[in-house]
C-alpha cells in the first residue's frame, strides 16, 4: 500500500511517499522555518531536488506544494492512506489509531503535555485532511511503544493525585525509531527479537535510550516530557528538580525563561558555548577547545551511565543499538561509549565501527564481545507499515 506520511514539527513539515512493503520511496520532502520569513519546502524526487519558497510559511501553503509536485509527477492517485506521527499520545493510546474526531479531541488534550510539538502535528493533520478528506488518516505516536513499561519504570516518586488527576509520570518519546530498530538488530543478530533483550540508543538533536526486552519497551531515559534523561543537542536532560526554584530566587529568571533554556540553550550547545551540532564540535575539540571537548565527554559519560541502567531494567544484555544521526555517523561517539561500557562485556572493532556510516548497518563490536551495532532508523517507514496494517484491518 502506498502511504503517505506526514511528520508536522513546531516549524517544519516532513512528508514520504513510500510503499508500506517495500519501502520504496516515490517522493519526499521537508518544509522548514514555516510561521517565519524565508520558510520554503525541499522536494527530492529520486535523485533530483528542488527547493520550493513560502512566501507565507504555513501548513496548508507547503501541502500546495506537495500535492502539485504528486500531481505533476502522477502520483496523488497511489495515495491510499495517509500515516501522521504524533508526539504525545498520553496513556489512552498504546497502539496507532485511525483519525476520527474523537481522536482528535484525545490529540488535543495532549497539549499540555507536549505543547511544541502536538499543535504542530495536529496542523499536519489538519493540512493534510484538507487535502485527502477522503482518505483514511492514522495517529501514529511517539509514546505508544514505550505503554508497555511497569508501573516501576513510569511512576515518579511524588504525591499520587499528581499522577492521578494530571497525569504526572514518565511516558518515554521516540517510540517509533527503537521499535524499528529493534527489529532490524534482530534481522541483522539472525535472532528473534522475542528472545533479546536490547538497549536502543536514539541519538540526534533529541536523544533517547529504551530498554527492549522481547519487543516490548520496559524502560526508556526520557520522562514527563522530551527534556529528561540523556544531554542533547540543546536540551539540558536530567537535572536537580530544585534548579529552576534556585536560578528564580537568585538571578530573577521566571520559569518561562528556565524551562525555555533548558529546551534551547543547553545541552552540547550551552556547555561549548558553540554550537548543537555534534560534528562541529568533534572538530573543535581535535582543535583544543576545551568547551567542545567538555560537551562531547559528557555527552559520552552520561549516554554510558543511562546505557548501563537500561541494563538492570534487561537483566541480561544481548545487544546494544545506535541509530539516529549522531549515532549512525560518529564513529567517536561510538568508540567512546563503548570504552566506557567494557563492564557489560563490549569490545570494539575499530575497523567495523570506522567504516559503519549512514547507509551501512551492522555489527561494530569484535568476535567474542556484546554485540553493539549500527542501525539506520526509518521512521516513515514504520509509520507506513503500521498504517497500512491498521487500514487493512491487521495485527
Amino acid at each position: 500500500m502506498w502511504t503517505l506520511v506526514v511528520n508536522g514539527g513546531s516549524s517544519s513539515l516532513k512528508f514520504a511517499l513510500l510503499e508500506s512493503d517495500s519501502g520504496e520511496v516515490a517522493l519526499s520532502g521537508l518544509a522548514e522555518r514555516l510561521g517565519s520569513d524565508g520558510a520554503s519546502v525541499r522536494v527530492d524526487r529520486g535523485d533530483e531536488r528542488v527547493t520550493v519558497p513560502l512566501p507565507r510559511g504555513s501548513y496548508p501553503e507547503a501541502f500546495g506544494v506537495l500535492l502539485a509536485e504528486l500531481d505533476a509527477l502522477g502520483l496523488r492517485e497511489r495515495v491510499r492512506a495517509v500515516g501522521h506521527r504524533v508526539v504525545h499520545g498520553g496513556e489512552r493510546f498504546s497502539a496507532p489509531a485511525q483519525i476520527t474526531p474523537e481522536v482528535l479531541e484525545a490529540i488535543r488534550a495532549c497539549v499540555p503535555l507536549a505543547p511544541l510539538h502536538n499543535p504542530a502535528n495536529l496542523a499536519g493533520i489538519e493540512a493534510a485532511q484538507a487535502a485527502f478528506g477522503e482518505l483514511p488518516h492514522v495517529a501514529v505516536f511517539d509514546t505508544a511503544f514505550h505503554q508497555t513499561m511497569p508501573q516501576v519504570a513510569y511512576r515518579y516518586a511524588v504525591p499520587e493525585a499528581w499522577y492521578s488527576q494530571h497525569g504526572v509520570r514518565r511516558y518515554g518519546f521516540h517510540g517509533t525509531s527503537h521499535a524499528y530498530v529493534a527489529g532490524e538488530a534482530a534481522r541483522l543478530l539472525g535472532r528473534p527479537l522475542e528472545e533479546l533483550n536490547l538497549v536502543t540508543a536514539h541519538l540526534g538533536n533529541g536523544c533517547s535510550v529504551a530498554a527492549v526486552q522481547g519487543g516490548r519497551s520496559v524502560d526508556t531515559s526520557m520522562g514527563l516530557t522530551p527534556l529528561e534523561g540523556l544531554v542533547m543537542g540543546t536540551r539540558s536532560g536530567d537535572v536537580d528538580p530544585g534548579l529552576p526554584d534556585y536560578l528564580a530566587r537568585q538571578a530573577g529568571l521566571s520559569l518561562t525563561q528556565i524551562t525555555a533554556a533548558l529546551n534551547k540553550d543547553s545541552g552540547l550547545l550551552g556547555l561549548s558555548g558553540l554550537t548543537n551540532d555534534l560534528r562541529e564540535l568533534e572538530q573543535a575539540a581535535a582543535r583544543g577547545h576545551a568547551g567542545a571537548q567538555l560537551a562531547t565527554e559528557v555527552f559520552v559519560y552520561r549516554l554510558a551511565k543511562t546505557v548501563a541502567g537500561m541494563a538492570v531494567a534487561l537483566g541480561t544484555l544481548d545487544g546494544l543499538v545506535f541509530t539516529g544521526g549522531i549515532g549512525e555517523n560518529s564513529a567517536a561517539v561510538r568508540a567512546a561509549t563503548l570504552a566506557r561500557l567494557s563492564l557489560l562485556g563490549f569490545r570494539l572493532d575499530e575497523a567495523a565501527n570506522a567504516g559503519a556510516v549512514r547507509g551501512q548497518a551492522g555489527p561494530i563490536t569484535a568476535p567474542g564481545s556484546v554485540p553493539a551495532l549500527v542501525v539506520n532508523t526509518d521512521e516513515e517507514r514504520m509509520i507506513a507499515r503500521e498504517t497500512a496494517q491498521l487500514v487493512a484491518g491487521g495485527p
